[in-house]
């Protein structure tokens, strides 16, 4: 038979020709929105950037370009008995809502792309270099009285190659799984057909962010500001990039693209997600793939927003964002330092119930252990106040006679002493004596439940009274600050109920700032709103001690579950600063840490939630966290700022 071309030449010619052929097609239908797309690229002056030397998938996403989707509506994917899965994917990677029943087996296998698994509900024993791990989930718990329990959320990331099964526990479990590449065994299993032999990885792969094989709890991954109004959780891997972004109720994130794909799930909360010359409403369990370049935004609806993005392959914005964030939060926390449970006051005696108010002086911690039973009903007859040793014992030093609050070093190594429910400041010994009423009235009438207290050099006094008492009908018109000169006149310098409820108050190193902060506010059984609300406010002092220039300073993150009731409650209670005026704060979410001009930094995960704090040690660079009936430790780069008189 004789060949159809004569010459190698011809063949390449014809080849050729093919190739052309093909691109020309291609580029002659491209897909329907890219022309709109291209419009509004031209109209908000946005630059497209392109990732090459990335695989081409053959394989067709369930989900369809820039249109949302409820994942509950996807069909149920039965991966392994008592294993069942919401699958959905985009072009590099795929993730897997599994529900599990109690003591379902994920049999062992080798994982064939890099693997992200994060404890929604229950637990599970998960194979991590060879032995069963225990990995586990905790809700947040409703605070009251007695309550004060924060959510935990276990995760671990094992790459391709690696060993992998896991066991349900008791009580089942729901896992998130997001899987790089593409699983090809889960898209059997979905029923897809024409599937190849593997996914296509990426070659030229990044340095994960975390450590395989290792267990962590999503909350201790530092919270990085991406955009005003929005801060992330960011995890990556080689090949993709995880964010768990919280995104402020109302704030506006306008047109923008970038050259990774993005599949977006929502996790609480809703928004108007913006795609390309439209809106679409999103919600829980929601999820819409952008392709690269695909024009979008998002306007977030007054609920907040917290979703889950994932970008392929990670975004190196985003990347150098965490980077820098991580560095300022490690300046001021070593890489090395451990929260470390110094005393659990239901395991030792004296028992402690709800301890508020530590401060350092004579080489101890002093603090207030108040009784609250779960309604918030208080009892004096079954408070104290202790001495804590730095190496974890502690005395009560007075007991039965007042239900005290925050506690601030006085003259003559004696305290100052908040006794709340006595309606009234006074000076204490560190042997527990009361010495000298500092303050009982104002305007003749008792003040209500002085909460908080600080000194300024001159020996004036300043404390908050947010009339967190037993009676129920106040003396005072409203919740308030006062001062107290160094000559003994006591001034209201805030108007009463301009603070929802002021709580923890604090000055700058220089005596020149002071800093007031709002625990409760826009709630529904509260008996105050202001316009407080989530922040830390700060004010010019003036040289009698009274103040002027409030202004907002930093504002607080508040919890998933008061964003839900549309609340304003941080639960902001004690502060500390450090000598460069970097500011801690005690809230629902844990320690809050700013500088000095208000910009977040970081936060200090607790197990419960820290209601004050101290600066203490011989070289005052430990923080000393109370909780309830805990008192935390952690060692910090930071000297902490006391006026010692």
């Amino acid at each position: 038979m004789k060949p159809i071309f004569k010459n190698n030449n011809a063949i390449l010619l014809l080849l050729a020709l093919v190739v052309i052929c093909f691109a020309d097609c291609k580029s002659a239908n491209p897909p329907a929105w890219q022309q709109t797309n291209n419009a509004l690229i031209k109209q908000h002056n946005l630059t497209v950037r392109e990732i090459s030397g990335l695989p081409e998938t053959t394989i067709q996403s369930n989900l369809e370009e820039g249109k949302v989707k409820n994942i509950d509506s996807l069909a149920s994917v039965s991966i392994h008995p008592g294993v069942n899965a919401k699958l959905f994917w985009g072009s590099g990677n795929m993730v897997s809502v599994l529900q599990l029943e109690p003591n379902a087996n994920i049999p062992e296998e080798v994982l064939t792309g890099d693997r992200f698994v994060f404890v929604l509900e229950g637990s599970i024993d998960q194979l991590i270099d060879g032995s069963m791990t225990n990995m586990i989930s905790i809700k947040r718990e409703n605070p009251d009285g007695t309550k004060s329990g924060t959510p935990r959320t276990d995760f671990v990331y094992l790459e391709k190659g690696t060993r992998n099964a896991l066991k349900a526990g008791a009580g089942g479990a729901k896992l998130l799984e997001v899987c790089s590449p593409l699983r090809i065994d889960y898209l059997e299993k979905a029923g897809i057909k024409n599937l190849p032999a593997q996914a296509e990885d990426i070659v030229s792969t990044q340095m994960p962010s975390i450590t395989a094989n290792k267990v962590y709890d999503l909350f201790e991954i530092q919270l990085t500001p991406l955009a005003t109004g929005a801060h992330s959780r960011l995890v990556s891997g080689k090949n993709i990039q995880l964010s768990f972004i919280s995104m402020d109720p109302g704030s506006v994130f306008p047109h923008h693209i970038h050259p990774e794909e993005q599949v977006m799930l929502v996790l609480r909360g809703e928004c108007s997600e913006i795609i390309l010359d439209g809106e679409q409403r999103m919600r829980e369990n929601d999820a819409v793939r952008l392709p690269a370049n695909m024009v979008h935004g998002a306007k977030i609806g007054d609920l907040g927003c917290d979703a889950l993005d994932i970008f392929w392959p990670a975004r190196p914005d985003y990347l150098e964002k965490q980077k820098a964030s991580l560095a300022a939060f490690r300046a001021i926390i070593p890489a090395d330092a451990k929260v470390e449970l110094l005393v659990d006051g239901k395991k030792t005696k004296p028992e402690l119930n709800f301890s508020e108010g530590p401060k350092w002086m004579n080489g101890k911690i002093y603090f207030s252990n108040m009784y609250f039973d779960q309604g918030w009903n208080a009892s004096p007859q079954k408070s104290s106040t202790v001495e804590l040793a730095p190496d974890g014992s502690y005395r009560n030093i007075s007991q039965g006679k007042m239900q005290t609050n925050g506690l601030y070093p006085y003259k003559n190594g004696n305290m100052l002493v908040c006794d709340m429910m006595g309606h009234r400041v006074v000076e204490m010994t560190p042997q527990g004596e009361v010495v000298n009423v500092i303050a009982d009235k104002y305007n003749g009438k008792p003040i209500d439940g002085p909460n908080d207290v600080i000194t300024d050099v001159k020996g004036g006094i300043y404390f908050t009274d947010p009339q967190f008492t037993i009676e129920p009908i106040k003396f005072q018109p409203g919740r308030a600050v006062y001062y107290v000169s160094p000559g003994g006149e006591i001034t209201r310098i805030t108007e009463p109920n301009e603070f929802a409820m002021p709580n923890g108050i604090v000055l700058s190193p220089d005596g020149k700032t002071l800093y007031i902060n709002n625990c409760y506010d826009d709630e529904s059984w509260y008996p105050v709103n202001s316009d407080k609300e989530n922040y830390i406010w700060a004010y010019d002092v003036k040289e009698d001690g009274t103040i002027t220039n409030g202004r907002k300073f930093a504002k607080l993150f508040l919890t998933s579950n008061v964003l839900a009731r549309k609340g304003k409650s941080s639960s902001a209670d004690g502060m500390a600063i450090d000598k460069k005026g970097n500011l801690y704060v005690a809230t629902y979410y844990g320690v809050q840490i700013f500088n000095d001009k208000g910009t977040y930094i970081g936060m200090i995960n607790l197990p419960s939630f820290p209601v004050s704090l101290c600066f203490g040690d011989d070289d005052m660079k430990s923080l000393y966290i109370v909780s309830y009936s805990k008192v935390f430790k952690i060692r910090t780069n930071m000297e902490g700022y006391v006026n010692y008189l």
